[in-house]
């Protein structure tokens, strides 16, 4: 069977995009990828995103055919169930419902985690950091010896994850490095993440500065420290 061609619509920040990314080498598939800038988004881009947000996964067929993916389970699920390579859910039907619920658990954490790193006064930054550790607290719970979430297979609970903690990675200030202080199991996981060459690969040699560049535009109060 023919296999289509796979191009990753983009932005060298996003975190979902790198999902996608993630789980996109870890199936050893190759890709095209065009990055846009969001704040400027060209019109083609808005004509085939229908919510005006990356990632897209273009897919097209040897016969020309082709379909646009958005929201990024539904990408990574698609990659999931029609590639080949190594399955990134575990065969049992409990199990895999309670990763997909770890995956929307990854958006809320997610979403605790940007405001910390955007917070612009400290009475902010700490509502946000309590909120954060609140969600390591449960991870720290759910997870096993690890390496990984589920133990030595590295699934998509991980792809979610690491970019989530690969914010952590680049800025390393004291104040960021604490939030994991009392979350043995989760910090160890962070660090299996950043290591793991799918996650390496999801962005480009640039994503720190590009980041720390972010932070400064958004005059992020944890930019003083770096």
């Amino acid at each position: 069977m023919t296999m289509p061609t796979l191009t990753l619509i983009s932005h060298p920040l996003c975190p979902f995009v790198q999902r996608a990314a993630i789980v996109l080498i870890e199936k050893q598939l190759p890709f095209h990828r065009i990055n846009v800038d969001l704040g400027d988004k060209p019109a083609w881009f808005l004509a085939i995103s229908p919510t005006g947000k990356v990632p897209l996964l273009q897919v097209q067929e040897a016969d020309g055919a082709e379909e646009i993916l958005f929201e990024s389970v539904a990408i990574c699920e698609y990659l999931q169930e029609t590639q080949p390579g190594p399955s990134l859910y575990p065969d049992d039907p409990l199990t895999r419902a309670k990763h997909r619920a770890w995956i929307e658990f990854g958006s809320a954490t997610l979403g605790e985690a940007w405001g910390y790193l955007n917070a612009r006064d400290q009475p902010s930054a700490d509502l946000k950091a309590a909120s954060f550790k609140d969600k390591l607290a449960q991870l720290e719970k759910a997870l096993g010896p690890g390496p990984y979430f589920a133990g030595e297979a590295f699934g998509m609970v991980d792809a979610v994850f690491a970019p989530i903690f690969r914010y952590f990675a680049v800025l390393q200030t004291d104040s960021t490095e604490s939030l994991f202080a009392d979350f043995p199991r989760g910090n160890a996981w962070r660090k299996a993440l950043s290591a793991r060459a799918s996650v390496i690969a999801a962005v480009s040699a640039d994503y720190p500065a590009l980041f720390q560049a972010h932070l400064r535009r958004q005059q992020a109060l944890l930019m003083e420290t770096v």
